[in-house]
């Protein structure tokens, strides 16, 4: 049963950074003339496991965050955004790792008039993610504590708006927590449940769409869609497999083949290439309650043009409406190139 003695806890933090901007692109390279620093804001609520997933994993903590990054160049710009995160423990509650996902505003993107140069960001809304590693140590002094790490701060607006080349920063971070409540003893809930939690095969079918630009100038937006189907099958309460088939419709490729049969006919694109293509994929969902992590690999089978290679990539995160019914938020790339973000639909029989 749940102790009297644990109550609602929460901590505030704050986290000062200071680091590099990582040379994923050579297209970047004039924009890295400094060393990013900046602030990390959050709220953290702690959980004692009154629900069976919290067990499963350690009794993370759940909050919000705000990130400000100098960028220390004028061309770059400064980012500052909000997050939702997760933070998980390991080594006696020592070592915390977490993960966050929000929006961030940049207040100098690409201009093709005022600022040219900035490759990396072509809105002023991008997509933010960050990890953070940190030693974290509560009540060192009273309701203070202290944490220490690394962190790596990752800025891109998924191909929405071209250009797009995204930065990625790695920073040492430092920091001061204050916990809110005094909990004189600390008692995890432990609930025998079955570890061999499996359920049978399941087959889905996803709609996703979204709107994307070229890498070529001024090709403008243009719709996607991609339409999924797929067979899963959940081997643990934590783990779920999937393998199936996606089907792409991505307009903005068949502006591209056009503009490149016109503009550079040396390239050997005709303009009759078909835009659309076929790929078959495997992948894993890590289930934290209703949401899950979705990452998955997939293979072109169906490729008449030849844009960044025949393997790519889904990030994102997937929530359970009910049994059946779900959505989900990805990230599709080849490799460090991101392609779009996806939002799609999805029902599960």
């Amino acid at each position: 049963m749940f102790s009297q003695e644990n109550k609602e806890d929460f901590t505030l933090e704050a986290n000062y950074f200071y680091g590099n901007i990582i040379k994923h692109n050579k297209d970047i390279t004039h924009l890295i003339t400094g060393h990013p620093e900046g602030f990390i804001l959050s709220f953290n609520q702690k959980t004692f496991g009154k629900e069976y997933w919290q067990q499963k994993y350690n009794y993370p903590d759940w909050g919000f965050s705000t990130i400000f990054q100098n960028s220390k160049n004028e061309t770059l710009g400064n980012n500052i955004g909000v997050y939702a995160h997760l933070n998980f423990y390991f080594i006696k509650r020592n070592l915390q790792f977490r993960v966050g996902q929000g929006i961030a505003f940049n207040n100098n993107p690409f201009d093709i008039n005022n600022n040219i140069k900035n490759s990396a960001y072509g809105s002023r809304f991008l997509s933010a993610t960050y990890l953070m590693l940190s030693y974290n140590k509560e009540n060192v002094f009273k309701s203070l504590g202290i944490k220490a790490g690394f962190s790596l701060l990752h800025y891109s607006n998924g191909s929405i708006k071209a250009p797009n080349t995204s930065t990625n920063t790695i920073a040492f971070t430092i920091g001061t927590t204050y916990k809110f409540t005094k909990v004189e003893k600390v008692v995890f809930v432990k609930d025998t449940v079955s570890e061999n939690y499996k359920e049978p095969l399941h087959y889905n079918v996803v709609l996703r769409g979204g709107v994307n630009e070229s890498d070529y100038m001024n090709l403008g937006q243009q719709p996607f869609f991609t339409a999924s189907a797929y067979v899963d099958k959940r081997v643990s309460y934590q783990s779920t497999l999937t393998a199936g088939v996606d089907v792409f419709f991505s307009k903005f490729l068949e502006k591209e083949i056009e503009y490149l049969s016109i503009a550079f006919p040396n390239f050997g694109v005709t303009g009759d290439e078909d835009y659309k293509r076929v790929g078959l994929f495997i992948g894993h969902d890590l289930n934290i309650n209703d949401f899950a992590l979705v990452t998955q690999i997939g293979y072109y089978i169906y490729y008449p043009y030849d844009f960044e290679g025949r393997i790519y990539q889904r990030l994102g995160l997937k929530y359970h409406f009910s049994k059946k019914i779900f959505g989900a938020a990805t990230l599709k790339t080849h490799f460090a190139k991101a392609e779009a973000i996806e939002f799609g639909i999805g029902y599960r029989i």
